[in-house]
Protein backbone atom coordinates (compact mmCIF):
# COMPACT_ATOMS: atom_id res chain seq x y z
CA UNK A 1 0.00 0.00 0.00
CA UNK A 2 1.46 3.22 -1.08
CA UNK A 3 1.87 6.14 1.65
CA UNK A 4 -0.91 8.39 0.53
CA UNK A 5 -3.47 5.14 0.32
CA UNK A 6 -2.27 4.74 4.13
CA UNK A 7 -2.75 7.93 5.16
CA UNK A 8 -6.10 8.25 2.97
CA UNK A 9 -7.66 5.11 4.88
CA UNK A 10 -7.64 6.89 8.10
CA UNK A 11 -9.99 9.68 6.74
CA UNK A 12 -7.40 12.78 5.34
CA UNK A 13 -8.54 14.44 1.91
CA UNK A 14 -6.67 14.78 -0.98
CA UNK A 15 -4.97 18.18 -0.07
CA UNK A 16 -3.97 16.91 3.17
CA UNK A 17 -2.22 13.62 1.57
CA UNK A 18 -0.35 16.25 -0.70
CA UNK A 19 0.98 17.72 2.84
CA UNK A 20 1.82 14.59 4.46
CA UNK A 21 3.50 13.54 1.39
CA UNK A 22 5.88 16.53 0.86
CA UNK A 23 6.59 16.12 4.57
CA UNK A 24 8.53 13.16 3.91
CA UNK A 25 5.79 11.08 5.81
CA UNK A 26 5.39 6.93 4.84
CA UNK A 27 3.58 5.18 6.76
CA UNK A 28 1.24 5.91 9.64
CA UNK A 29 2.76 5.18 12.89
CA UNK A 30 0.11 3.05 15.47
CA UNK A 31 -0.73 6.36 17.18
CA UNK A 32 -2.10 7.96 14.17
CA UNK A 33 -3.29 5.02 12.94
CA UNK A 34 -5.73 5.35 16.00
CA UNK A 35 -5.81 8.69 16.64
CA UNK A 36 -6.07 10.36 13.19
CA UNK A 37 -10.01 8.71 12.63
CA UNK A 38 -11.35 9.25 16.13
CA UNK A 39 -10.34 13.07 16.04
CA UNK A 40 -11.68 13.32 12.42
CA UNK A 41 -15.35 12.07 13.93
CA UNK A 42 -14.93 14.81 16.60
CA UNK A 43 -14.13 12.52 19.71
CA UNK A 44 -12.42 13.54 22.67
CA UNK A 45 -9.17 11.33 23.32
CA UNK A 46 -6.97 10.39 26.28
CA UNK A 47 -3.68 9.52 24.26
CA UNK A 48 -0.86 7.24 25.98
CA UNK A 49 1.85 7.48 23.96
CA UNK A 50 5.80 8.08 24.49
CA UNK A 51 7.99 11.07 22.60
CA UNK A 52 8.98 10.11 19.29
CA UNK A 53 5.98 7.58 18.75
CA UNK A 54 4.41 10.96 16.04
CA UNK A 55 1.95 12.22 18.16
CA UNK A 56 2.37 15.64 16.45
CA UNK A 57 0.80 14.59 13.75
CA UNK A 58 -1.72 12.77 14.79
CA UNK A 59 -3.49 15.53 16.63
CA UNK A 60 -1.95 18.32 14.40
CA UNK A 61 -3.63 16.74 11.27
CA UNK A 62 -7.17 16.48 11.93
CA UNK A 63 -6.85 19.77 13.44
CA UNK A 64 -5.70 21.43 10.06
CA UNK A 65 -8.12 19.41 8.10
CA UNK A 66 -11.06 20.59 9.47
CA UNK A 67 -9.52 24.49 9.58
CA UNK A 68 -9.51 23.91 6.01
CA UNK A 69 -13.04 22.88 5.56
CA UNK A 70 -14.18 25.70 7.96
CA UNK A 71 -12.41 28.08 5.95
CA UNK A 72 -10.65 31.61 7.08
CA UNK A 73 -11.22 33.26 10.61
CA UNK A 74 -10.15 36.23 12.29
CA UNK A 75 -9.54 34.40 15.82
CA UNK A 76 -7.75 31.04 17.04
CA UNK A 77 -10.12 28.03 16.41
CA UNK A 78 -7.10 25.63 17.60
CA UNK A 79 -5.11 26.08 21.08
CA UNK A 80 -1.75 23.54 21.22
CA UNK A 81 -0.24 23.61 25.09
CA UNK A 82 3.10 22.58 25.60
CA UNK A 83 5.36 22.15 29.13
CA UNK A 84 8.27 23.72 27.34
CA UNK A 85 9.27 26.38 24.78
CA UNK A 86 11.37 23.57 22.93
CA UNK A 87 8.62 21.33 22.33
CA UNK A 88 6.04 24.15 21.39
CA UNK A 89 8.15 25.20 18.97
CA UNK A 90 8.99 21.73 17.12
CA UNK A 91 4.58 21.72 17.46
CA UNK A 92 4.87 25.04 15.30
CA UNK A 93 7.19 24.11 12.69
CA UNK A 94 5.58 20.42 12.13
CA UNK A 95 2.54 22.51 11.51
CA UNK A 96 3.83 25.32 9.39
CA UNK A 97 5.34 22.17 7.20
CA UNK A 98 2.01 20.14 7.38
CA UNK A 99 0.33 23.70 6.07
CA UNK A 100 2.81 24.33 3.28
CA UNK A 101 3.20 27.83 2.16
CA UNK A 102 -0.45 28.47 2.04
CA UNK A 103 -1.13 26.59 5.33
CA UNK A 104 -2.97 27.71 8.72
CA UNK A 105 -1.49 31.22 10.07
CA UNK A 106 0.53 30.29 13.24
CA UNK A 107 1.05 32.18 16.83
CA UNK A 108 3.92 30.75 18.76
CA UNK A 109 3.55 32.15 22.51
CA UNK A 110 6.41 31.23 24.59
CA UNK A 111 8.79 32.51 27.49
CA UNK A 112 11.44 33.96 27.11
CA UNK A 113 11.07 35.44 23.36
CA UNK A 114 9.77 39.08 22.52
CA UNK A 115 6.90 40.07 23.34
CA UNK A 116 6.59 42.17 20.50
CA UNK A 117 6.75 39.76 17.70
CA UNK A 118 3.83 37.78 19.52
CA UNK A 119 2.14 41.12 19.63
CA UNK A 120 2.66 41.37 15.88
CA UNK A 121 1.47 37.82 15.83
CA UNK A 122 -1.75 38.46 17.52
CA UNK A 123 -2.82 41.12 16.15
CA UNK A 124 -3.37 39.67 12.84
CA UNK A 125 -5.63 36.82 12.00
CA UNK A 126 -4.57 33.74 13.91
CA UNK A 127 -5.76 30.00 13.18
CA UNK A 128 -3.63 28.31 15.70
CA UNK A 129 -2.31 29.14 18.93
CA UNK A 130 0.96 27.05 19.97
CA UNK A 131 2.36 28.11 23.66
CA UNK A 132 3.22 27.42 26.94
CA UNK A 133 0.58 27.38 29.93
CA UNK A 134 2.78 30.47 31.26
CA UNK A 135 2.88 32.72 28.22
CA UNK A 136 -0.54 31.51 27.10
CA UNK A 137 -1.98 33.23 30.46
CA UNK A 138 0.33 36.26 30.05
CA UNK A 139 -1.27 37.44 27.11
CA UNK A 140 -4.71 36.31 27.89
CA UNK A 141 -4.10 38.28 31.17
CA UNK A 142 -3.49 41.77 29.20
CA UNK A 143 -6.11 40.93 26.63
CA UNK A 144 -4.22 40.18 23.87
CA UNK A 145 -5.56 36.78 23.20
CA UNK A 146 -9.49 35.93 22.62
CA UNK A 147 -9.84 31.81 22.61
CA UNK A 148 -13.62 32.69 22.31
CA UNK A 149 -13.72 30.98 19.30
CA UNK A 150 -11.40 27.74 20.05
CA UNK A 151 -12.88 24.38 18.58
CA UNK A 152 -10.14 22.21 19.61
CA UNK A 153 -7.75 22.23 22.93
CA UNK A 154 -4.61 19.85 22.75
CA UNK A 155 -2.42 18.89 25.51
CA UNK A 156 0.49 17.93 24.46
CA UNK A 157 2.64 15.82 27.05
CA UNK A 158 -0.26 16.93 30.02
CA UNK A 159 2.02 14.58 32.36
CA UNK A 160 4.35 16.57 31.64
CA UNK A 161 3.45 20.16 32.64
CA UNK A 162 1.17 18.92 35.78
CA UNK A 163 5.01 17.80 36.90
CA UNK A 164 6.42 21.47 36.33
CA UNK A 165 3.02 22.96 38.29
CA UNK A 166 1.08 23.91 35.65
CA UNK A 167 -2.19 22.18 36.77
CA UNK A 168 -4.20 26.00 37.65
CA UNK A 169 -2.67 27.76 34.41
CA UNK A 170 -4.32 24.75 32.53
CA UNK A 171 -7.28 24.96 34.23
CA UNK A 172 -7.71 28.36 34.19
CA UNK A 173 -6.67 28.47 30.43
CA UNK A 174 -9.94 25.47 30.07
CA UNK A 175 -12.34 27.68 31.51
CA UNK A 176 -11.69 30.40 29.13
CA UNK A 177 -12.62 28.34 26.22
CA UNK A 178 -16.16 27.28 24.68
CA UNK A 179 -17.52 24.49 26.27
CA UNK A 180 -18.44 23.18 22.98
CA UNK A 181 -15.16 21.98 22.21
CA UNK A 182 -12.70 18.97 21.22
CA UNK A 183 -10.13 18.30 23.90
CA UNK A 184 -7.01 15.92 22.60
CA UNK A 185 -5.06 15.11 26.12
CA UNK A 186 -1.63 13.24 25.24
CA UNK A 187 0.27 12.11 27.71
CA UNK A 188 3.38 9.78 28.87
CA UNK A 189 0.40 7.86 31.48
CA UNK A 190 -3.20 8.35 32.11
CA UNK A 191 -2.85 7.30 35.59
CA UNK A 192 -2.92 9.47 38.95
CA UNK A 193 -3.19 12.97 38.78
CA UNK A 194 -3.08 12.66 34.79
CA UNK A 195 -6.40 10.73 34.88
CA UNK A 196 -8.35 13.66 37.18
CA UNK A 197 -7.78 16.28 35.17
CA UNK A 198 -8.74 13.93 32.06
CA UNK A 199 -12.05 13.63 34.14
CA UNK A 200 -12.64 17.30 34.39
CA UNK A 201 -11.19 18.49 30.98
CA UNK A 202 -12.86 15.26 28.38
CA UNK A 203 -16.57 14.50 27.71
CA UNK A 204 -17.04 10.77 27.11
CA UNK A 205 -13.55 10.82 25.97
CA UNK A 206 -11.95 7.74 23.11
CA UNK A 207 -9.48 6.44 25.68
CA UNK A 208 -6.19 5.15 23.37
CA UNK A 209 -2.89 3.56 24.56
CA UNK A 210 -0.06 2.90 22.89
CA UNK A 211 2.76 0.29 24.26
CA UNK A 212 6.48 1.48 24.04
CA UNK A 213 8.13 -0.52 21.36
CA UNK A 214 11.12 -2.50 23.24
CA UNK A 215 13.25 -2.08 19.70
CA UNK A 216 13.39 1.88 20.52
CA UNK A 217 14.85 1.62 23.50
CA UNK A 218 18.30 3.12 23.44
CA UNK A 219 21.51 1.26 24.37
CA UNK A 220 22.82 3.15 27.27
CA UNK A 221 25.03 1.89 30.09
CA UNK A 222 24.47 3.33 33.49
CA UNK A 223 26.25 3.85 36.59
CA UNK A 224 25.47 5.36 39.85
CA UNK A 225 28.15 6.79 42.09
CA UNK A 226 27.45 7.55 45.54
CA UNK A 227 29.22 11.00 47.02
CA UNK A 228 29.94 11.70 50.30
CA UNK A 229 29.11 15.76 50.07
CA UNK A 230 29.35 18.70 47.60
CA UNK A 231 32.85 18.72 46.92
CA UNK A 232 33.22 15.03 46.21
CA UNK A 233 30.41 15.10 43.59
CA UNK A 234 33.25 17.98 41.69
CA UNK A 235 35.55 15.52 42.06
CA UNK A 236 33.88 12.60 40.66
CA UNK A 237 32.55 14.91 37.97
CA UNK A 238 36.19 15.94 36.52
CA UNK A 239 37.32 12.36 36.21
CA UNK A 240 33.98 11.38 34.11
CA UNK A 241 34.81 15.18 32.05
CA UNK A 242 37.94 13.48 31.47
CA UNK A 243 37.33 10.05 29.89
CA UNK A 244 38.38 9.87 26.32
CA UNK A 245 35.43 7.94 25.01
CA UNK A 246 33.21 11.46 25.57
CA UNK A 247 32.76 13.37 22.14
CA UNK A 248 29.60 15.78 24.08
CA UNK A 249 28.31 15.38 27.69
CA UNK A 250 24.79 16.94 29.07
CA UNK A 251 25.18 17.69 33.08
CA UNK A 252 22.48 17.85 34.74
CA UNK A 253 21.56 19.82 37.70
CA UNK A 254 18.24 20.35 39.80
CA UNK A 255 18.67 24.68 39.93
CA UNK A 256 19.10 26.73 37.54
CA UNK A 257 21.68 28.88 39.83
CA UNK A 258 23.37 25.48 39.87
CA UNK A 259 23.15 25.39 36.10
CA UNK A 260 25.00 28.73 36.23
CA UNK A 261 27.32 27.96 38.60
CA UNK A 262 28.74 24.48 37.04
CA UNK A 263 28.73 25.45 33.64
CA UNK A 264 31.02 28.87 35.87
CA UNK A 265 33.36 26.64 36.99
CA UNK A 266 33.57 23.92 34.20
CA UNK A 267 34.42 26.90 31.90
CA UNK A 268 37.61 28.14 33.90
CA UNK A 269 38.79 24.99 34.05
CA UNK A 270 39.25 25.27 30.33
CA UNK A 271 36.15 23.20 29.07
CA UNK A 272 33.65 24.21 25.84
CA UNK A 273 30.86 24.70 28.23
CA UNK A 274 27.14 26.48 28.10
CA UNK A 275 24.40 26.59 30.35
CA UNK A 276 20.70 26.12 29.62
CA UNK A 277 18.08 26.67 31.74
CA UNK A 278 14.28 28.60 32.55
CA UNK A 279 15.84 32.23 33.05
CA UNK A 280 17.54 32.71 30.14
CA UNK A 281 15.78 34.28 26.85
CA UNK A 282 14.94 32.44 24.00
CA UNK A 283 17.57 33.81 21.80
CA UNK A 284 20.57 32.72 24.20
CA UNK A 285 18.72 29.16 24.57
CA UNK A 286 19.12 28.73 20.70
CA UNK A 287 22.60 30.15 20.35
CA UNK A 288 23.42 27.75 23.19
CA UNK A 289 21.73 24.83 21.57
CA UNK A 290 23.20 25.31 18.03
CA UNK A 291 26.73 25.42 19.46
CA UNK A 292 25.98 22.00 20.92
CA UNK A 293 24.61 20.93 17.65
CA UNK A 294 27.27 22.30 15.77
CA UNK A 295 30.21 20.81 18.05
CA UNK A 296 31.36 23.79 19.06
CA UNK A 297 30.13 23.03 23.03
CA UNK A 298 31.43 20.14 24.48
CA UNK A 299 29.77 19.92 27.67
CA UNK A 300 26.19 21.12 28.14
CA UNK A 301 24.88 21.65 31.82
CA UNK A 302 20.89 22.29 32.45
CA UNK A 303 18.04 21.90 34.19
CA UNK A 304 15.52 19.60 33.64
CA UNK A 305 14.08 22.12 30.39
CA UNK A 306 16.55 20.06 28.24
CA UNK A 307 15.68 16.77 29.40
CA UNK A 308 12.97 16.43 26.30
CA UNK A 309 13.42 17.40 22.89
CA UNK A 310 17.05 17.39 22.97
CA UNK A 311 18.50 15.36 20.07
CA UNK A 312 21.97 15.89 19.64
CA UNK A 313 23.59 12.33 18.14
CA UNK A 314 26.92 13.20 19.47
CA UNK A 315 25.89 13.23 23.02
CA UNK A 316 28.29 10.46 24.31
CA UNK A 317 27.51 11.00 28.09
CA UNK A 318 24.78 11.89 30.51
CA UNK A 319 25.47 13.09 33.93
CA UNK A 320 23.05 13.48 36.62
CA UNK A 321 25.00 15.80 39.14
CA UNK A 322 21.73 16.40 41.13
CA UNK A 323 18.78 14.00 41.24
CA UNK A 324 15.67 14.59 39.18
CA UNK A 325 12.08 15.60 41.45
CA UNK A 326 10.16 13.17 39.36
CA UNK A 327 11.85 9.58 38.60
CA UNK A 328 10.28 9.95 35.04
CA UNK A 329 12.65 13.17 34.87
CA UNK A 330 15.78 10.50 34.84
CA UNK A 331 14.65 8.54 32.15
CA UNK A 332 13.89 11.67 29.95
CA UNK A 333 17.32 12.73 31.01
CA UNK A 334 19.67 9.70 30.09
CA UNK A 335 17.17 9.42 27.06
CA UNK A 336 19.75 12.46 25.43
CA UNK A 337 22.30 9.75 25.25
CA UNK A 338 22.19 6.73 23.01
CA UNK A 339 20.58 8.80 20.15
CA UNK A 340 20.51 7.33 16.33
CA UNK A 341 21.45 3.87 16.91
CA UNK A 342 24.48 4.80 19.03
CA UNK A 343 25.67 3.50 22.60
CA UNK A 344 25.68 6.18 25.37
CA UNK A 345 26.77 6.39 28.90
CA UNK A 346 24.93 7.88 32.07
CA UNK A 347 26.11 8.35 35.02
CA UNK A 348 24.06 9.25 37.90
CA UNK A 349 26.16 11.14 41.61
CA UNK A 350 24.07 10.57 44.67
CA UNK A 351 24.79 11.31 48.24
CA UNK A 352 23.93 8.81 50.75
CA UNK A 353 21.22 10.43 52.13
CA UNK A 354 19.39 10.09 48.69
CA UNK A 355 19.29 6.49 48.75
CA UNK A 356 15.35 6.55 49.08
CA UNK A 357 15.67 8.43 45.68
CA UNK A 358 17.42 6.16 44.14
CA UNK A 359 15.57 3.78 44.86
CA UNK A 360 12.18 5.29 43.61
CA UNK A 361 13.75 5.70 40.25
CA UNK A 362 14.61 1.71 40.39
CA UNK A 363 11.37 1.35 41.01
CA UNK A 364 9.78 3.43 38.36
CA UNK A 365 12.22 1.90 35.69
CA UNK A 366 11.94 -1.31 36.94
CA UNK A 367 15.98 -2.13 37.08
CA UNK A 368 18.49 -1.56 39.39
CA UNK A 369 21.13 0.86 38.17
CA UNK A 370 24.54 -0.60 39.01
CA UNK A 371 26.85 0.87 41.46
CA UNK A 372 30.36 1.52 40.29
CA UNK A 373 33.02 3.20 42.48
CA UNK A 374 36.36 5.24 40.76
CA UNK A 375 39.72 4.18 42.25
CA UNK A 376 40.94 7.16 44.58
CA UNK A 377 37.49 8.57 44.69
CA UNK A 378 35.50 5.87 46.87
CA UNK A 379 32.86 7.53 49.30
CA UNK A 380 33.81 6.74 52.43
CA UNK A 381 30.10 7.21 54.28
CA UNK A 382 27.85 3.93 53.86
CA UNK A 383 24.52 3.85 52.38
CA UNK A 384 21.19 4.50 54.08
CA UNK A 385 19.65 1.42 56.36
CA UNK A 386 16.56 0.40 56.73
CA UNK A 387 14.24 2.35 58.94
CA UNK A 388 14.78 1.42 62.98
CA UNK A 389 11.84 -0.59 64.29
CA UNK A 390 10.11 -2.04 61.71
CA UNK A 391 12.46 -4.70 61.06
CA UNK A 392 12.11 -4.80 57.02
CA UNK A 393 14.83 -3.18 54.43
CA UNK A 394 14.12 -0.89 51.50
CA UNK A 395 13.34 -2.66 48.50
CA UNK A 396 16.65 -3.36 46.94
CA UNK A 397 19.01 -2.42 49.88
CA UNK A 398 22.21 -4.46 50.42
CA UNK A 399 24.51 -4.67 53.51
CA UNK A 400 27.38 -2.73 53.67
CA UNK A 401 30.15 -4.01 51.18
CA UNK A 402 33.77 -3.70 51.86
CA UNK A 403 35.29 -0.30 52.52
CA UNK A 404 32.57 1.52 50.42
CA UNK A 405 29.82 0.11 52.42
CA UNK A 406 27.09 -0.38 49.39
CA UNK A 407 26.17 -3.07 47.80
CA UNK A 408 28.37 -5.00 45.78
CA UNK A 409 29.60 -3.10 42.53
CA UNK A 410 28.98 -4.29 39.45
CA UNK A 411 32.55 -2.97 38.14
CA UNK A 412 35.00 -0.43 38.42
CA UNK A 413 35.58 2.61 36.56
CA UNK A 414 39.30 2.76 35.97
CA UNK A 415 41.12 5.88 34.78
CA UNK A 416 39.71 7.56 31.95
CA UNK A 417 39.04 3.95 30.19
CA UNK A 418 35.74 2.39 29.56
CA UNK A 419 33.50 1.38 32.09
CA UNK A 420 33.22 -2.45 32.40
CA UNK A 421 29.96 -3.66 31.76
Amino acid sequence: MAASEAFNALGLTPKMLESVTAAGYTQPTPVQAQAIPMALDGHDLLVSSQTGSGKTAAFMLPCLQRLMEAGPAKLPRVLVLTPTRELAQQVAKATMDFGGKRGPRVALLVGGAPYAVQLKMLRGPVDIVVGTPGRVMDHMGRGRLDLSKVQTLVLDEADRMLDMGFIEDMETIAARLPAQRQTLLFSATLDGVVGKLAERMTRDARRIEIAKTPEATPRIEQKLLFADDHSHKLRLLDHLLGDVALTQAVVFTGTKVGAEDLATRLGEQGHAVEALHGDMNQGARNRALKALRDGRVRILVATDVAARGLDVPGISHVVNFDLPMQAEDYVHRIGRTGRAGREGRAFTLAHHREFGKVKGIERYTGSAIPVAILPGLEPKARTAKPAAGNGRKPSGWKPGYGKAGYGKPSGRVHGHARPTR
